[in-house]
């Protein structure tokens, strides 16, 4: 997105006269910034970008990025922050309101659900997966880490009841067991998607493939 103090005023149809600049909005700036960095995620050979190519692709300084962010590490945050809300915000609408759902439904459903979300948005993929962090802040791959750690944590929630419904000896060690595989799955599915170049679709025969998992 072109600087503001660069970018030729338009003219008033009615007389010519320059039309006042418009103000970003308070984090307009900002999500311009996280936006343009996501999209060149999706780029091939985008697992690590310069804040010099950040800032040409937003025909901008250098330092017109560090008004709004204090490093390179702060912009991923940013994005880490954008899949942390948007997928644990899905993850409560499943947990919280399952109708008729049974746990391994809800698991079914959740692990879909990441991966319908990692499809509409491949440049998050490459910070999921930890492509775009090898050179950045060790904070950030543990942030994901985390992140997988809170899935597999839900996972296992919804599955132990499955498992005392089939009568299972040992229901907690075997909804662990489920989720961590599935999170495996996950984490195989974000992999592909990612060294393909997103071509693989990580919802690819999904149906069948968590019809093998139950």
């Amino acid at each position: 997105m072109p600087d503001s103090s660069s970018a030729t005023p338009e003219l008033s149809p009615s007389n010519g006269a320059a039309a006042p600049r418009r103000r970003p909005r308070p984090g307009e700036r900002r999500e311009q910034i996280l936006q343009a960095l996501a999209t060149m995620l999706e780029q091939p050979g985008a697992e690590r970008i310069t804040t010099a190519a950040l800032a040409r692709q937003l025909s901008v300084s250098e330092a017109a990025l560090y008004r709004h962010f204090a490093s390179k590490a702060q912009m991923f945050e940013g994005l880490i922050d954008f899949v942390e809300r948007s997928v644990f915000t899905l993850v409560r609408q499943v947990v919280d309101h399952p109708g008729d759902a049974d746990g391994a439904q809800r698991a079914a459903h959740i692990v879909t659900m990441v991966l319908q979300f990692a499809e509409r948005n491949p440049g998050m993929v490459r910070v999921m997966v930890g492509d775009a962090l090898v050179f950045e802040n060790e904070r950030l791959q543990q942030r994901m880490n985390l992140f997988f750690d809170k899935l597999e944590s839900t996972l296992r929630q919804c599955l132990r009841p499955a498992a005392d419904a089939e009568g299972v000896a040992a229901p907690t060690a075997q909804a662990q067991v489920r989720a961590a595989a599935l999170c495996d799955l996950l984490r195989g599915r974000l992999q592909r998607y990612a060294r393909t170049g997103f071509r693989r679709l990580p919802t690819e025969h999904m149906d069948a493939t968590l019809a093998l998992m139950f």
